[in-house]
């Protein structure tokens, strides 16, 4: 139970870290950084939490990438309530301290006609893009993203980079839908500031959570259809394998002592 927690706990900072850098970048400095910044800030804040909290939930701060794990069998479905709601109070948590920062200008800040970073389509969207293309981009990028966050984190990926490929696509992903709807492929981001901004943002919140959702199923299934397969090994072969490993490790050591 203790150990669920911290997983919970890990996905929740995470989130945070995500909608605050993420969202934050776009409501405090957009006029300033454009949209490249706030891609960058998305891509960085993903990029440093697989680091950060990675080795402890695996970092999916995201309901898609929960959704996406969970079908490619790589998380425990007692988990998977817990990862989202983890991710969405910390992404509510993360919106209201936001908005407490800017507020803080002379005479406020009015987030239904500012946006306040929130996700739309039609006279929502950054350029008037309407319900069919925001609901095809939505879907199409979460693909890309719950895709690479399986593949960079498969057992036969490189060990140690899967935040390179993960921060990189974050970002691309990004440049890409800004201009369509603001960018989600994360329900937990879209749900903070709607719920803050109210009304139309609330209103159109549905596409946010349904896109990403089946977008993430789109890219474990084809994840899962693309893999490698892991070969079946013997113990006999296994055991070899940790003695090989156990010998270098030993070797690696003598050397270093030596040097």
């Amino acid at each position: 139970m203790q150990g669920d927690m911290r997983r919970y706990s890990a996905e929740l900072v995470g989130t945070f870290v995500l909608v605050f850098g993420g969202v934050g970048s776009a409501v405090l400095a957009g006029d300033k950084i454009g949209a490249l910044g706030v891609a960058l800030a998305f891509g960085l804040s993903l990029l440093a939490m697989v680091y950060a909290i990675g080795p402890i939930s695996g970092c999916h701060i995201n309901p898609a990438v929960t959704v996406g794990a969970l079908v490619a069998r790589k998380l425990d479905g007692r988990h998977a309530v817990g990862y989202i709601v983890a991710q969405v109070v910390g992404a509510l948590l993360a919106a209201g301290l936001l908005l407490v920062v800017a507020n803080g200008v002379a005479g406020g800040y009015d987030t239904a006609a500012a946006g306040f970073g929130a996700n739309g389509y039609g006279d929502h969207s950054p350029g008037h893009y309407g319900l069919v293309a925001a609901f095809v981009v939505e879907v199409v990028l979460t693909a890309f993203l719950v895709l690479t966050v399986l593949g960079a984190t498969d057992a036969a990926a490189p060990v140690g980079f899967a935040g390179l490929p993960i921060g990189l696509v974050l970002t691309l992903i990004h440049l890409v839908g800004i201009p369509v709807t603001n960018t989600s492929v994360n329900p937990a981001r879209s749900i903070g500031p709607a719920v803050f901004v109210g009304g139309w943002a609330l209103g159109q919140l549905w596409l946010f959570i349904v896109a990403p959702l089946i977008g993430a199923v789109l890219g474990a299934v084809v994840y899962m259809a693309i893999r490698a397969p892991i070969p079946d090994i013997s113990m006999k072969q296994a055991e070899g394998s940790l003695a090989s490993e156990r010998a270098e490790r030993e070797l690696h050591n003598t050397q270093s002592a030596s040097s």
